[in-house]
């Protein structure tokens, strides 16, 4: 089950880089001073891939307690 758990904690890794991702995201959008429509629209893009990392990085974090379960 080791494999389980060091899988697992590299897409939990993968899933923390995306939020990192998503946060350097949105402080280039608001340093950029757009339109609000188009401020809405690169939000509305930057929460569904935040809701994307996190469901990344949950399933990641879910394999690594179940490796530490099972070994």
């Amino acid at each position: 089950m080791v494999w389980l758990i060091w899988s697992g904690a590299a897409l939990a890794f993968l899933g923390v880089i995306g939020l990192v991702f998503c946060i350097v995201a949105a402080m280039r959008a608001r340093a950029a001073n757009l339109a609000a429509d188009a401020m809405k629209a690169r939000m509305q893009q930057l929460v569904a891939m935040n809701l994307a990392a996190l469901g990344i990085s949950m399933i990641g974090l879910m394999m690594v307690v179940i490796g530490i379960l099972l070994a």
